[in-house]
């Protein structure tokens, strides 16, 4: 793994607006739909929000508010033909406090950005003009997603209980951590040039290699670790179609070290389909519909996590 965001970085991104970036261990899952959901939920609580598009390659959450061509996407900052992400941040009608960031994927060259433009991009999240920013990033354990994921407050993954998509989403959870922790090395320029090249398959291998050239590296490591604590969205749960939570906190702990709480589960609802096809969220188009009750319920969770952060506390 040879480049990350450094922790300097995601604390400078965190003093305008709240990031909650929500991703999956594999596609299919309905992470854009969640999100789409989530994104509109928190604006009708009066939060003026941002639905930043990340699923760099496979963005399509524009469509999911029927805005089938827009006219500026992420193709547009990353190739600078914009200067600012606030100039292709587009309103959306279902909503006044509700804004989108439509993404990108339509060529290579943006599908495969460099690092640079990578970095520049999340930079520039912190001259967005908002709330909260709810970042749907694409689904696997590429780079992208990991740093996107990461450069967020806080951490969501949306699962379906299948064997499968739990199986990629502890796979995830621990990559995701393994680059958090490589990250606290990276940023302390000793460490860079040791650890840049090495492919580690598990934290406690991070903390072991640079720990023994920079202990002090090692503790603020352990920390950003403790910290790093994602929130779970079981999606399309049916019948006794259920996941074990404790025995998935208990695998974390035991072989990631960090931790995992519930943010809700979802009901396989039809209603949710139905929305999709008439390019409306769910919680707009049939808000009393099973599914749209427990996307409020995360929604409430979501704010209440938020107002007891400490970066919001304060």
């Amino acid at each position: 793994m040879k480049y990350s965001i450094s922790t300097a970085n995601h604390q400078e991104l965190c003093a305008m607006a709240t990031i909650i970036s929500i991703a999956s261990g594999k596609g299919g899952v309905g992470k854009s739909v969640v999100s789409a959901n989530l994104a509109l939920l928190l604006a009708k609580h009066g939060q003026r929000v941002v639905l930043a598009d990340l699923d760099v390659g496979g963005a399509d959450s524009h469509i999911l508010f029927g805005l089938l061509n827009p006219p500026l996407t992420l193709t547009d900052f990353l190739n600078r033909r914009v200067a600012m992400l606030s100039e292709i941040a587009q309103p959306l009608s279902v909503h006044k406090n509700l804004r989108i960031i439509p993404g990108t994927g339509d060529t290579l060259a943006t599908a495969n950005m460099p690092y640079s433009k990578k970095k520049r991009l999340i930079r520039n999240f912190q001259e967005l003009d908002t709330d909260i920013i709810v970042a749907d990033i694409g689904a696997g354990t590429s780079y992208h997603a990991l740093d996107f994921f990461l450069m967020a407050d806080h951490h969501v993954a949306v699962a379906t209980p299948d064997p499968t998509s739990v199986l990629d989403l502890y796979r995830f959870i621990k990559l995701a951590a393994i680059r958090r922790v490589l990250s606290s090395f990276l940023a302390r320029d000793a460490m860079a040039e040791a650890l840049s090249d090495r492919d580690f398959s598990s934290v406690e291998e991070v903390l072991d290699v640079a720990g023994k050239t920079d202990e002090a590296g090692r503790g603020i490591a352990e920390t950003s670790l403790r910290t790093f604590q994602p929130a779970l969205i079981l999606n399309r749960v049916a019948g006794r179609s259920r996941v074990n939570v404790l025995q998935l906190r208990k695998l974390l702990k035991e072989y990631v070290g960090g931790d995992l709480t519930l943010l809700g589960e979802i009901p396989d609802d039809p209603a949710m389909e139905r929305a999709v096809r008439s390019y409306l969220p769910v919680t707009e188009l049939e808000p009393t519909a099973p599914a749209a009750v427990a996307l409020g319920h995360i929604a409430d969770t979501l704010l209440q996590r938020i107002a007891g952060s400490p970066a919001k506390a304060a």
